[in-house]
């Protein structure tokens, strides 16, 4: 039976008859299929085409499938795509590998067209309610992040994340990297890369820099640190990079940024000493004997 809406599917296999032979039969379902016989060439259709799926074969003659699934998973636009290994390796070394690397199935040849057909229906079903869910708590989670600066709110509660988030917290002014996070929680970069994202629709590198612009807003608000300073205390080799980053979060340079909020920090402060003051005469402290 044809889909209505289709899919389209990566096969990334050197063997000309297997690649054939699935992309015909993918496309007997109503599937849009790109072939690849090569990882690196498969590895640039995927970032140039975004499947909704790869199925890669898993021993190439340039790369293998390890490393073609490594790289995607890098790569924002492509870390959180549905990816099956297809190979003759069935040992368990090799399936551990490629779970740790983030693979979302992994199918040993010879198989059937049915039974690949039958893997990809369950990934896409998956991928489909996480998407539904992320749209219906996006949103809910945008105000969280937007209700206060503080690390508490920056951070989406999920208990399977929090030891990155707390990692984050602690190290985020250290010039921390994904490799760094990935270390002390104990998984590989591109797993923790896939569940991150998985969860939250965003990489881990951008977990950090959301942290690391909530902590430069609030000294650039309520300090005359400069700019420089600033990015040295939140881990930045050097101001450029540390501006070109805050004026690609917030429209701004951190410079003009802190002119407008300051002066209307400034203005809160005022107004509050002044509403202190009046109660001070309103009231005033009986004086003592």
């Amino acid at each position: 039976m044809m889909r209505e809406s289709s899919e389209k599917i990566l096969v990334i296999e050197d063997d000309a008859t297997t690649r054939h032979l699935f992309i015909d039969g993918l496309e007997a379902e109503g599937f849009v299929t790109i072939g690849s016989e090569k990882g690196l060439v498969g590895i640039q259709k995927a970032q140039e085409h975004l499947p909704d799926l790869v199925i890669c074969d898993l021993m190439m003659p340039d790369i293998d499938g390890y490393s073609v699934l490594t790289k995607l998973r890098q790569d924002p636009l492509t870390a959180i795509i549905p990816f099956i290994f297809l190979t003759a390796s069935n040992t368990k070394t090799s399936m551990r590998k490629a779970m740790e690397l983030g693979a979302d199935d992994y199918l040993s040849k010879p198989c059937t067209v049915d039974e690949l057909l039958k893997a990809i229906t369950i990934r896409l079903e998956k991928q489909a309610i996480f998407q539904r869910w992320y749209a219906n708590n996006s949103q809910s989670l945008s105000e969280l992040a937007a209700k206060s600066e503080n690390s508490e709110s920056i951070f989406p509660n999920l208990p399977h994340l929090q030891q990155v988030f707390d990692y984050i917290e602690r190290h985020y002014h250290q010039g921390i990297t994904l490799s760094d996070v990935a270390e002390a929680v104990g998984y590989s970069s591109p797993y923790l890369t896939t569940q991150v994202a998985k969860q939250t629709g965003e990489s881990v590198n951008v977990w950090i820099v959301k942290r690391r612009m909530a902590a430069a807003r609030t000294l650039l608000k309520s300090t005359n640190q400069t700019v420089e300073e600033i990015a040295m205390k939140l881990g930045y080799q050097n101001a450029c990079h540390f501006s070109r980053q805050f004026r690609q979060h917030h429209g701004l340079s951190p410079t003009i940024w802190r002119k407008e909020h300051q002066s209307c920090h400034v203005a809160q402060t005022t107004k509050l000493q002044l509403i202190k003051n009046r109660a001070q005469l309103v009231n005033p402290i009986p004086l003592t004997s």
